[in-house]
């Protein structure tokens, strides 16, 4: 036995090795392509400026000892050894950073926070270590306004992502089309450039629907054979051109660059930065792949070969000096700066929120690579009249549209929130009111967690008539990556059994696909179905471990409860079961303990023959009889129609963003009956006016 197991950790650490190199090999063909080319236009962007070589080639030794240290400081400390560490359950970038932040610290602006998704099994905190207390925690939780500024430096950050991918592509395929101008004459590169650049732009967004996992196949062997080129001419430059060039590799030479050159050097640095760009990407990326797949791929092959590459690039440039590629020289490399900047601001909150590391540290880390980032982020802002105003224009136009969306988002769900209606009141309309239970399930949809939702109220105002059977339907975004199936429904009882209402909230998280409506109505149902016999058979378990007492349903004292329905598990609030099979597991916490119960429910119990049992089963076999009952007789969408308007008195400026900006992004944006697929014929809208 201990022989054929250590046989199967074999094979399994052979197979896990397999499928990281597998990994890398396929990271070099989606993460690399665009700082793999780098060293086509990264010298010509440098000296486009008023630099010009001397006999003394100070000024390619300063420039290859930029590239090197920014290459060896940024992609591979930064990124590969810290950066993509913070990863948030194995996904990286802004959301994923900003993810973690809000996981371990309250600064999120939305008010719709529970306990019981701190049960998500994707939910991973970190223990702080004992008697720390962070005073940076202390004092983001408390200010308000630091929770906007931390949300608008991450939607920066994602704008700025969206602006520079923009661009980016048309960029490195048009640069490196234009080495064919060496082989070519000005007039037949002329019509050959553009046509060729636009003809593979075509053809690399074409393959971008078959996946990450086709596309980096594809062309992970072009990248591959391009690595491997640049570093084989790289080798081969410096041995004949020039053996000594290791030595431009000192900081010195930088210092000399810049003395000499002055402003022309510290302009030309916006070149430099260009041999960096992609970088981001290592972490962005990072949900394709995995840490160990990045992190060999770059160190072991990518960071090498550009090394190399570029050391052979400045040997021939020391005996030739001249470019014999030409290249725009107002590329915006800003945009990059910008996400660069913003993740090592958040990365510097996760040292100390979440890995729960001295201060000092995260200051280290941000004054160090801020510094750096700052030098080029200052010479890069010398092109923005020349170019870079494009990305950054479009990046804040798109942060304004998305925290515009934020504010109002919140300001409905506060508005909700101070006008839900109480219970008892849903529990008191009935026939004395002239209210109607009709036939079939209706779904209403709320952004609400608890309470009935006003959009409710004014429906049965206006049509005194409601489902048999009610369900109050959330959907919510948690902070987590991805919500497993078996933990996304969360399903609880509004008020008694007898009235037949419920609540469901369905989680999901930020990088999770909406399930389409279809499966989505019979999922629903299915779930519904199974919180109502464990809920029954938790009320028999209960009746029958307490003989002492009167025997009641204790569905009233679990009415305010949640419980996790799904195929793996269930947990109710802080409850965790294996299932609601014949046997089920309960985790209840106990003060700061977790207490295990478990209870054997079996269909031939003696306990089945007493009248509180048989009573229970048929009050459940009724409950579910009428589930199924309203199933067939329709199920009906109760969704919410707002128009909001600004408070009378309120600045011309919220007037603008609310009446006019949010309202024409409501009309023209896709509505929730489309995103969740309504049938028409089962979608009953309330209008609602929302004054903010």
């Amino acid at each position: 036995m201990d022989l054929e197991f250590g046989n199967c950790w074999g094979n399994s650490r052979k197979d896990s090795w397999k499928t990281i190199l597998l990994l890398a090999y396929q990271s070099l063909g989606v993460v690399y392509g665009d700082l793999s080319i780098s060293p086509l236009y990264v010298y010509t962007s440098t000296f486009a400026e008023d630099i010009e070589h001397s006999e003394t080639n100070e000024e390619i030794f300063g420039t290859l000892s930029f590239v090197f240290w920014t290459l060896t400081l940024v992609p591979l400390f930064k990124y590969v050894f810290v950066v993509l560490r913070a990863d948030d359950n194995g996904e990286g970038g802004t959301f994923a950073l900003y993810s973690l932040i809000c996981r371990h610290a309250k600064v999120s602006l939305l008010p719709n926070r529970q306990h019981s998704d701190e049960a998500l099994s994707t939910y991973k905190m970190e223990e702080p270590p004992a008697k720390m207390n962070s005073m940076v925690k202390l004092l983001l939780e408390k200010y308000k306004a630091l929770h906007t500024a931390l949300l608008i430096v991450v939607l920066l950050g994602t704008c700025m992502v969206i602006g520079d991918g923009l661009l980016t592509p048309a960029i490195s395929v048009f640069s490196a089309v234009s080495g064919l101008e060496v082989s070519m004459s000005k007039k037949h590169h002329q019509y050959a450039v553009i046509p060729i650049t636009c003809f593979i732009l075509v053809c690399l967004f074409a393959l971008q629907h078959y996946g990450t996992h086709r596309v980096g196949f594809l062309f992970a062997p072009i990248v591959l054979a391009w690595l491997l080129c640049i570093s084989t001419f790289g080798l081969y430059n410096i041995f004949k051109w020039n053996p000594h060039i290791y030595k431009a590799l000192s900081p010195y030479y930088m210092f000399k660059f810049l003395k000499k050159t002055r402003i022309s050097g510290w302009m030309s640095l916006g070149g430099i930065l260009l041999c960096i760009t992609g970088s981001e990407a290592m972490f962005a990326d990072l949900g394709h792949f995995s840490y160990m797949a990045i992190q060999i791929a770059f160190t072991f092959l990518v960071y090498p070969a550009l090394i190399l590459a570029y050391m052979g690039q400045a040997a021939y440039l020391s005996n030739h000096h001249h470019l014999q590629i030409s290249f725009y020289a107002s590329v915006p490399g800003l945009a990059v700066m910008t996400v660069m900047l913003v993740t090592t601001c958040l990365t510097s909150l996760v040292i100390i929120l979440c890995w729960h590391k001295p201060p000092i540290i995260a200051l280290c880390f941000l004054l160090f690579f801020g510094s750096i980032e700052l030098l080029y982020f200052s010479a890069s802002l010398m092109k923005f009249c020349e170019g870079a105003w494009f990305p950054i224009l479009l990046a804040l136009f798109l942060m304004i549209i998305m925290f515009l969306w934020h504010y109002a988002s919140i300001k409905k769900y506060e508005y909700d929130l101070h006008n839900k209606v109480s219970l008892d009141w849903l529990l008191a309309l009935g026939p004395s009111l002239g209210i109607a239970r009709v036939p079939g399930i209706g779904l209403v949809f709320t952004d609400l967690t608890t309470g009935i939702p006003a959009n409710f109220s004014r429906f049965v105002t206006n049509l005194p008539a409601y489902h048999r059977i009610l369900v109050f339907v959330c959907v919510k975004s948690v902070p987590v990556p991805h919500v497993p199936v078996a933990e996304r429904y969360l399903v609880g009882r509004v008020g008694p059994p007898e009235h037949r209402s419920y609540r469901c909230i369905v989680r999901y998280g930020y990088r999770d696909v909406h399930q389409d409506i279809d499966s989505f109505e019979s999922e629903l149902v299915e779930k519904l179905s199974d919180f109502i016999q464990y809920d029954w058979y938790r009320a028999r378990a209960s009746n029958v471990s307490n003989n002492e007492d009167d025997g009641s349903c204790s569905n009233e004292s679990s009415g305010h409860r949640l419980t996790v329905i799904g195929t793996m598990g269930l947990c109710e609030d802080s409850l965790q079961l294996a299932s609601v099979s014949d046997v089920v597991e309960i985790d209840a916490p106990l003060g700061t303990r977790e207490r295990r119960v478990r209870f054997a429910i079996d269909g031939d119990n003696e306990h089945d023959n007493d009248t509180e049992s048989v009573t229970v089963h048929h009050q459940m076999q009724q409950e579910l009889e009428d589930l199924y009952a309203g199933q067939e007789s329709g199920i009906a969408f109760i969704l919410g129609h707002s128009h909001v308007r600004a408070k009378p008195g309120s600045s011309v400026f919220k007037k603008l963003a609310l009446n006019y900006g949010y309202n024409f992004l409501r009309r023209n944006c896709r509505g929730p009956d489309v995103a969740l697929k309504v049938p028409p014929v089962s979608l009953l809208e309330v209008g609602m006016v929302y004054v903010l």
